[in-house]
This record gives C-alpha cells, structure tokens and sequence, in this order.
C-alpha cells in the first residue's frame, strides 16, 4: 500500500493545490475568524463551531475550482484541522493581546501563546509600621 502525502492531503493530487486553498485561502479565513472570535470575548470553542461550515467552503472551492470531491468526509476533516489549528491561532495570539493591554496592571506577557499574572506585591519580608 503506497500513500503519498499530496494524496493524503487533498484529492488533487497536487501539494500546491492543498497549500493554495486550504493552508493559504481557508487558514486565512480561519485566521480572521479566530481574531473576530476573539475580539468579541466569546469562548474558544466558539472557533470549533464557526469552522464547520468554513471547512465545507474550502472543500466548496476544491470542487469548484479544481475538480475535487466535494462530499468526502477524508478530506473535509482535513481542510477542518487546517481551519481549527489557524482558527485557534488567530483566537490565542488576539485573547494574550487583549489580556496584556487591557488588563496591563493585572497581567503581563509570558511568552507568544501566554500571559500571567503580575507579581507587584510588595515584600512580604518589610516590617508593619505600628
């Protein structure tokens, strides 16, 4: 049994057909949902939701414009996963942006993915006047 990647991928055979729609066009898309997603203050898994019917676009343009299948369930799992990691992306890096500037005296960045609670209390070791 011999199984490439472009084959695993997408139906088209062809590795820059799957990295033009679904990685280029349909992660764009995710990537912008995720960040409005975001930007409103809904909950992540509002991402898994609005990518559903996303991923069935992208499979849309596969078929329409490449000749592709349309109603694979393989390969609409595949464009779903490409939309979900781009989706979540989007949704993380825009949720850290808000937490560190809107909150900045309460949090601050910890990495790209990350932020934490400042630690500006004072020392616990000064004595208590009185």
């Amino acid at each position: 049994m011999h199984v490439s990647i472009p084959e695993l991928l997408s139906d088209e055979h062809s590795l820059g057909t799957f990295l033009l729609v679904s990685v280029l066009m349909g992660g764009g898309a995710a990537w912008l949902a995720g960040r409005a997603i975001a930007a409103t203050w809904r909950l992540w898994w509002h991402v898994a939701l609005y990518m559903l019917p996303l991923s069935l676009a992208v499979r849309f343009l596969h078929f329409a414009l490449f000749e592709g299948k349309f109603l694979s369930l393989h390969y609409y799992l595949v464009d779903y996963a490409v939309c979900f990691a781009f989706g979540l992306l989007g949704f993380r890096l825009t949720r850290v942006a808000q937490m560190v500037t809107r909150y900045k005296w309460i949090n601050e960045r910890a990495g790209l993915l990350r932020w934490r609670r400042r630690d500006d209390t004072p020392a616990a070791d000064t004595p208590k006047s009185g």
